[in-house]
């Protein structure tokens, strides 16, 4: 028997199919496991080994808010609708779930291993961003503790250019960065309800 090539880190892979019995279930069942995926079938719930899977599909016709732990639209894998209803408020809610691809009823063998993929890449550009996006959020909260600090600083030297010096010497001689000595700073401010002490 030849051995099959895992060309796309598939072989292995947990995946869910949420979706009520049908007739033609079994082929699209068939085709995830010929690709190399271990399935499992559900409804009308998750199971708890759902939040290890490595993709879920899940039906969009009957499908609802409460089959998913997890807030809407933040899944933590790759989801795949399967539409079989075009109506606009059942694609948004496949958009609004997370989705990050498509598969149209009624099921087929076809199309099945390009929506793994586009749903795989789609899935970690996602979570690219939302991290990028952290991060940023992250560097702003942190340079405007630096302007909070600042000024707390230049309450007692009548100077944001001292001040901001005066921070500068204070992380190295705490050993930290200029954004956690800001953070110490405004700390001991918000439980003294004063600045003086700060040294």
């Amino acid at each position: 028997m030849n051995k099959r090539i895992d060309i796309a880190g598939l072989e292995g892979a947990r995946a869910i199919v949420l979706h009520p019995e049908h007739d033609r279930l079994p082929v699209l069942l068939r085709q995830l496991r010929a690709i190399g995926l271990e399935v499992e079938v559900a409804w009308p719930q998750l199971p708890t080994s759902a939040i290890t899977a490595d993709f879920i599909l899940y039906d969009t016709d009957v499908g609802h808010d409460e089959q998913f732990p997890w807030p809407a639209g933040q899944p933590p894998m790759p989801m795949i609708a399967l539409v079989g209803s075009e109506a606009p408020g059942r694609i948004e809610w496949a958009s609004r779930t997370g989705a990050d691809a498509l598969l149209v009823k009624p099921l087929a063998a076809s199309g099945v291993f390009a929506s793994l993929l586009m749903a795989r890449q789609s899935f970690e550009r996602r979570k690219a961003l939302l991290a990028e996006v952290d991060a940023l959020r992250d560097r702003l909260s942190a340079r405007q503790t630096i302007v909070q600090a600042v000024t707390l600083l230049a309450k007692k030297t009548g100077s944001e250019e001292t001040a901001y010096d005066d921070l500068r010497q204070l992380a190295m001689a705490w050993k930290m960065t200029m954004e956690d000595a800001a953070v110490q700073i405004v700390k001991h401010k918000e439980a003294t309800g004063e600045n003086r002490g700060i040294s």
